[in-house]
């Protein structure tokens, strides 16, 4: 039997591409990725009151797909459309809060700590994500030629969002704790930026580390996944629950570096009790601890959920 083809649509941040591509591999879908670009009046309108026409995005589709997997508020428009016009002939998920009906969609994937329910809603313990542990395995090595320590902490860090301004001294603050924590204790670094992590930031951890540690200075998915692999610890800033996620299929400890949030924050709260109450984080203090958890794949157990909702479905 072939594979069903996928179309995948987002707004090309890591976060949601891990996300999308995450399940469309659990689910053995031959897909295309398509970063959507909406026309510049329909960016500033919200979803729920966009036309569900071809006009309002840029993109041209000529293919046809079985299964449309899209997140985030840009390709909500998209997946409508596509629905609309194939109807039965597509299944149609969304991740996150589509901010429009969730029965415009065949599945809607949020995370539980959203409080989101509804008959074709599936909820998730953190973000789904694209991570495999044979791709950690698979590059172990890419980062392994400059560790010279038995110990390793990999600290993760994302960038400034709405709720999180990443100012220089609440990062001095985090690479502090981190010093005294780990390096002081005989580990070593690994330094992993994001794509939001500014640049000031990584020219920050590069003069306030010495040269011992290893500094990742560009979006790096190899050194990435290596460190994950490698580090006896973890270290995520608070604003990304996508990399905290990601985290959690290792079964590593994990410390979360806790930043003062600019506005509340109710969605990252319920996150991070929901992550405590399962042993997976504690947050970054003035100490460690080793502690261990199950390992967290919620990616599969929701593709398993879907494979048996649709495999009855006669795709046409």
């Amino acid at each position: 039997m072939s594979k069903l083809k996928g179309l995948l649509l987002t707004e090309g941040m890591h976060g949601m591409i891990s996300q999308v591509e995450g399940l469309a591999k659990a689910l053995e879908l031959d897909f295309i990725h398509e970063k959507i670009e909406l026309n510049n009046f329909w960016k500033l309108i919200p979803p729920k009151v966009t036309p569900v026409q071809a006009f309002a995005f840029k993109n041209k589709f000529n293919e046809k797909f079985d299964i449309v997997i899209s997140c985030g508020r840009k390709s909500v428009i998209p997946s409508l459309y596509f629905k609309k016009k194939f109807k039965k002939k597509i299944v149609n998920i969304h991740i996150q809060d589509p901010k429009v009906s969730l029965n415009n969609f065949d599945f809607v994937v949020v995370p539980e700590h959203d409080g989101i329910i509804g008959r074709n809603v599936i909820t998730s313990k953190g973000a789904i994500h694209y991570l495999r542990n044979e791709e950690l395995d698979e590059n172990i090595n890419y980062l392994k030629s400059r560790v010279n320590k038995e110990k390793l902490v990999t600290l993760i860090v994302g960038g400034p969002t709405k709720y999180y301004n990443y100012q220089e001294t609440t990062m001095r603050e985090i690479f502090s704790r981190v010093k005294e924590n780990f390096i002081n204790k005989g580990f070593q670094l690994i330094f992993i930026p994001s794509m939001r992590t500014p640049h000031r930031i990584i020219d920050l951890a590069k003069n306030y580390f010495d040269k011992n540690q290893i500094i990742i200075t560009k979006v790096d998915k190899k050194a990435y996944l290596s460190s994950l692999r490698l580090a006896d610890y973890i270290v995520v800033t608070c604003d990304s629950t996508s990399m905290i996620s990601e985290s959690a299929m290792t079964g590593k400890p994990i410390y979360v570096a806790q930043m003062t949030s600019i506005k509340k924050n109710e969605r990252f709260e319920k996150f991070f009790q929901l992550f405590k109450s399962l042993n997976i984080i504690k947050d970054l203090n003035n100490s460690i601890e080793n502690w261990s958890y199950n390992k967290l794949n919620e990616t599969d157990r929701i593709s398993r959920y879907i494979k048996e909702k649709i495999k009855n479905y006669e795709f046409s």
